[in-house]
């Protein structure tokens, strides 16, 4: 029998299989008895299995990581998967909740089993109380200010993690099941949707200008109109041009 269980939820299904890839290599004998793809599937999950740990990913639809935490978190140990570090630093600092941040590696995954190996409470009664910490993290989360956007983009590089900060992109740009990021000196790739990007840049920086790219305004040099009625874009310290759709053009009127 194993010693622990766990439950995974991610609201990306290939998200789901690398940590779920990863456990089985890194903790063979961790039984997962379930993965879960949105926040209401999750809860269920963990009410049903009664696992000892719970991986949510914080940003998944219908009920957010944050939300399934505060209502099972005298039923299981909760391991936040997020690239939102900067909105619950405090509480990492202070170990108050494991957490591993995406993309997700084999060297952090490895740190937050051994904490769960050496430390993680197995009864109801020893479980600190998260309640209000966990209330301070949602408030934050669903913040819409500025300061809010993204600030910098985490890429993987072999098992190092590089952090490029979001005014050095020059535009981000859809590749099959990556995203590519584009600097004047390096390209990334990155699982993270272009939909799920445009939703975190700061509007004022970063425009989509058709289904698969989104450009960093401060980057443009010029832009030119051609008789189909998209535009092309020149881009500074960059030979690559890029084409907006039809749809978006109404963006440069003003350039």
């Amino acid at each position: 029998m194993s010693q622990y269980s766990a439950i995974i939820a991610d609201d990306e299904e290939h998200l789901c299989s690398h940590l779920e890839s990863l456990l089985h290599k890194l903790w063979p004998e961790l039984d997962i008895v379930g993965t879960a793809h949105n926040g209401h599937e999750a809860l269920s999950l963990i009410q049903q299995e009664e696992p000892d740990v719970a991986f949510l990913d914080i940003k998944m639809p219908v009920m957010n990581g944050i939300k399934v935490a505060m209502y099972s978190q005298n039923l299981c140990h909760i391991v936040f998967i997020t690239a939102y570090d900067e909105f619950a630093i405090q509480a990492f600092e202070h170990d108050a909740i494991d957490y591993v941040l995406k993309p997700v590696t084999e060297d952090r995954l490895m740190k937050t089993i051994q904490r769960l190996k050496g430390g993680m409470p197995r009864h109801e009664q020893s479980q600190p109380d998260l309640t209000q910490l966990l209330s301070t993290l949602s408030a934050r989360i669903n913040n819409t200010d500025q300061t809010g956007a993204l600030q910098w983009i985490r890429a993987g590089e072999a098992d190092k993690i590089i952090l490029v900060p979001v005014e050095d992109v020059l535009f981000f740009r859809a590749n099959d099941k990556y995203t590519s990021v584009i600097t004047r000196d390096a390209e990334y790739l990155i699982r993270r949707p272009i939909k799920e990007l445009i939703a975190e840049l700061d509007k004022n920086q970063f425009w989509q200008i058709n289904r698969g790219t989104i450009v960093n305004v401060n980057c443009i040099a010029s832009t030119s109109r051609q008789q189909n009625g998209r535009c092309e874009i020149q881009l500074k310290n960059s030979q690559q041009t890029l084409l907006s759709s039809r749809k978006y053009s109404h963006l440069f009127k003003q350039m």
